[in-house]
């Protein structure tokens, strides 16, 4: 912690361009350079310094933008989704991202990412910010940014206090991850079991529906829900990017009227109801919740819509993430085109999985939400010790002047 208050004489009111620069680095070939990591946008996690996952260069990638460890990835397109990142490997990233790094010695490096965590240099970001639907700042703005800047003494201290308590965060973060792979095993192992029992056969999940509604309706394509119906608010149209381990992220929502909703009712939403990605990363789904009501789905996603009377949305969805039979199913089904994997409801509906009997169901949906509730509170307290950085943070930086 910081021992004792932090006085503002001899801090130096600068631009952030004056510490900062952009790096204008770029690599025509990535594969030929030997880069084997691709950084985008969904590859960043808001709120996490970390880069936790990439794409692979050999897969193709369009992007020339190279980075290098140590520098600060700062996502430049959506600023309110407050995507900053360390590099700790080498890589090329997406052009909405910007590469910042050091202009000098009077900026540390390990200070910079802080710095662009806090919410006056969002707050920035986003006020000068530019397009409706997907706006991005750019960087005379982002250079213009004022703040006073700390002798490197007063740096050094600050770093070492925010370092201290991302060291926490991150063993947090690891007892997440590793309740999570228990969890994992456990529900896979659970679903083998009743797949092994032989007392239930496996069966067609058109079996499982209402009486004259579809299970499965594959989103609006681009030719019916155009782009341009889409507005600043309204109602959300859910894509895959919306989907995450944790639910939906509604800031990577898209939004149309009322009236346009209504003219895609078909493709509503309602509790219970899966959403599917289709395509890309295939199989990550959602079970939509009573706040979700009317949402609509994109064209890249299936909605499947089954009869909780006949099978619980909650085991189907526990079947879909983690039964490894179903899994290679769906692998088997999985086709690519125009170098995308994807999946649609002609072959969806060949899909043959196991549905014991209601109570057997409800069995397994509370063994997973008893290690829900353990995830919820390491979560909590790794959310504390984030909050915790955030105050200390701001109040170092832009704490009244003594």
């Amino acid at each position: 912690m910081l021992e004792r208050p932090i006085s503002k004489a001899g801090w130096t009111r600068v631009a952030f361009g004056d510490v900062v620069r952009l790096s204008k680095a770029r690599v025509a070939d990535p594969e030929a350079a030997g880069i084997e990591r691709v950084v985008g946008l969904e590859h960043i996690d808001p709120g996490d310094l970390r880069i936790r996952r990439w794409g692979d260069v050999a897969d193709g990638t369009t992007f020339t933008t190279l980075f290098k460890p140590g520098q600060v990835l700062f996502g430049k397109r959506r600023a309110y989704q407050r995507k900053v990142a360390v590099a700790d490997f080498e890589g090329v990233c997406s052009g909405d991202i910007y590469v910042l790094e050091p202009a000098n010695d009077r900026l540390m490096p390990e200070l910079l990412p802080f710095l662009c965590q806090t919410d006056a240099f969002f707050d920035h970001a986003v006020g000068t910010s530019a397009g409706s639907l997907s706006p991005r700042t750019n960087w005379t703005s982002l250079a213009s940014f004022e703040f006073l800047l700390p002798p490197i003494q007063v740096q050094a201290r600050i770093v070492g206090t925010l370092h201290a308590l991302r060291e926490t965060s991150e063993a947090y973060f690891s007892a997440a991850i590793h309740l999570e792979a228990l969890n994992t095993s456990l529900m896979a192992e659970q679903l083998l079991q009743i797949e092994a029992a032989g007392k239930v056969a496996e069966q067609p999940i058109d079996l499982f529906g209402f009486h004259g509604q579809p299970v499965l309706k594959t989103g609006p394509f681009g030719s019916s829900l155009k782009t341009s119906y889409f507005i600043e608010s309204g109602v959300p149209v859910i894509t895959i990017g919306s989907i995450t381990e944790h639910g939906l992220d509604h800031s990577d929502f898209f939004f149309v009227s009322q009236s346009i909703a209504e003219r895609f009712s078909e493709y509503r939403c309602e509790p219970g109801d899966i959403v599917f990605s289709r395509v890309a990363d295939v199989g990550r789904c959602h079970v939509i919740t009573d706040d979700e009501r009317g949402f609509i789905i994109s064209s890249n996603l299936i909605r499947i819509r089954v009869d909780p009377a006949k099978v619980m949305p909650m085991y189907l969805w526990l079947t879909l993430k983690y039964s490894l039979s179903l899994r290679r199913k769906i692998s088997a089904i999985t086709t690519q085109a125009a170098g995308r994997l994807l999946v649609n409801t002609q072959t969806m509906h060949l899909l043959n999985f196991s549905v014991p009997d209601i109570q057997t169901q409800r069995l397994l949906i509370e063994t997973f939400n008893s290690l829900k509730v353990d995830r919820k509170k390491i979560n909590s307290r790794r959310a504390q010790v984030k909050s915790l950085s955030e105050r200390l943070l701001a109040q170092s930086l832009y704490g009244a002047e003594q």
